[in-house]
């Protein structure tokens, strides 16, 4: 116990930020200017000429590898010492597990959608919602999608087409029920074990997702519950009509609920997915929607479409690493304390920075992979439980991702009403993410989404819940 002792406090001044250990350098902070700027840029110049989903055109991890460039040339000292550095980053090992845990990710969604589950899912929903609460259903149903598959994209892609025809039958308002989808979505993106959202936002703050999953349910219960209220009363359609029998098989539902049950249960987040994806591909070969063959296929599918996310988080390490050791973290942290003093101004100094960095680049990820480290120094500096940064990068980057009109969750629910719906008419419709909005900026100054923090405080020595060193300890 006395060595892990000795490597956890060699860690914690790695964290802390004391800026004594590098000398703070504003301008190795420059390579992670051009990164955005070209992310950003050209996601500007693509919607000035009319092109549809622009920020989501220019490649980010091609945006990234400018970066690295710009830090090779501008970041001063020997090459191989800066590849060297650059090579360390990218081989961090929270940076390997989130990435493993991106790729088993997709898979699981992947394998769910082959054999039916996501489309069994909305389709059960919708059957049993009565005309008079669609609105509110397909919040509901949005909102469970997206937490079960991990993905504000590929929900908005699987319930918007529905929910659209829905409304027009129906005669509910179109833009009402784009927020519905859009609030469902970024409430599951935000909540969800398995989103890219809480994988980088646990991950970089060093804290399990469980954890984060418990903080996260408690600052988003009440806007949901509200929404569903303010959906039921004002949220009716103008005619009364049966939303539809549509085809669904309750077991094809069955690996999303393992999924969640098991994560929040606190099972290894490895064994949760990997046992996902193999009772949905049984499911789907007993089925015979799927054979070993498809199977396969639709894992690998899994796969290669988290390749995005994959190399923008391998090469964001390494760029961090490149920056972190050039003094130019050190060099955002101690600007940015100028305006902290305390744990509730270092909680806004942290909702702050993710915000307005989501608004930049339009990613949410990115944005929390972005400011994950000086979240964390943070949390180390001011005795900030890391579950809550967790949380707060999480929400903040949800908040904003859901609300800006180039974000690809807001420009995939309007394109689904061929040009009768821009995002500027279904903006007043988010009530949802509002709600959420509140909802996080209250906590900080009333902490009643902290249960779990004041139960199981953070022991900043070892990283890690107190009750696992206390148990360490009574095992020696």
């Amino acid at each position: 116990m006395k060595e892990i002792n000795k490597e956890s406090k060699v860690d914690e001044i790695k964290i802390s930020g004391d800026e004594n250990e590098v000398k703070p350098c504003g301008r190795a902070l420059i390579p992670f200017l051009v990164f955005v700027g070209v992310y950003l840029g050209s996601g500007i110049i693509l919607q000035a000429r009319g092109v549809e989903m622009a920020f989501y055109q220019f490649p980010a991890p091609l945006a990234v590898v400018i970066g690295v460039m710009s830090a090779f040339v501008l970041i001063k000292g020997d090459f191989n010492e800066k590849f060297d550095t650059f090579i360390r980053g990218c081989g961090d090992s929270n940076i390997i597990i989130m990435c493993i845990i991106y790729l088993l990710a997709g898979a699981f969604a992947a394998v769910c959608k082959a054999m039916g589950g996501i489309d069994s899912t909305v389709n059960l929903g919708l059957t049993y919602i009565p005309s008079e609460y669609l609105a509110a259903g397909v919040f509901i149903i949005s909102g469970f999608i997206a937490t079960a598959t991990g993905t504000s994209v590929g929900s908005a892609a699987a319930v918007g087409p529905i929910a659209i025809a829905v409304a027009e039958k129906s005669g509910t308002s179109l833009p009402l029920m784009m927020g519905c989808v859009l609030g469902g979505i970024m409430l599951g993106d935000n909540l969800s074990i398995i989103s890219d959202t809480t994988i980088a936002s646990t991950r970089t703050q060093g804290c399990e997702m469980k954890d984060k999953f418990k903080l996260n349910l408690w600052l988003t219960i009440i806007p949901a519950v509200v929404t569903v209220i303010l959906l039921i009363v004002f949220g009716k359609p103008e005619t009364t009509v049966q939303a539809g029998n549509y085809d669904f098989n309750i077991v094809k539902v069955l690996p999303y609920l393992l999924v969640l049950v098991s994560a929040v249960a606190g099972v290894n987040v490895f064994i949760v997915l990997i046992a996902g994806i193999i009772f949905a591909g049984g499911i789907g070969i007993f089925y015979g929607d799927l054979n070993l063959l498809a199977f396969s296929k639709a894992i690998y599918s899994g796969f290669t479409g988290m390749t995005d996310i994959f190399l923008l988080s391998l090469l964001t390490g390494g760029l961090a690493e490149m920056v972190n050791k050039a003094g130019g973290i050190s060099y955002l942290l101690v600007n940015v304390q100028k305006f902290i003093s305390g744990k509730k101004s270092a909680q806004l100094g942290i909702s702050a920075l993710i915000s307005i960095t989501d608004i930049a680049v339009a990613n949410n990820t990115v944005a929390i992979i972005i400011n994950g480290e000086v979240a964390k120094r943070l949390c180390y500096k001011y005795k900030l439980d890391p579950r809550r940064s967790a949380a707060l990068l999480s929400t903040f980057s949800s908040v904003f991702q859901g609300l800006i009109p180039y974000g690809a969750q807001m420009l995939i629910v309007t394109s689904f009403a061929s040009g009768k719906v821009s995002p500027l008419d279904v903006l007043p419709y988010a009530w949802f993410i509002y709600l959420l909005a509140i909802s996080a900026i209250v906590s900080i100054f009333v902490p009643f989404s902290d249960g779990l923090v004041r139960k199981e405080p953070w022991d900043f020595e070892h990283q890690t819940v107190a009750s696992k060193v206390l148990k360490a300890n009574a095992a020696e």
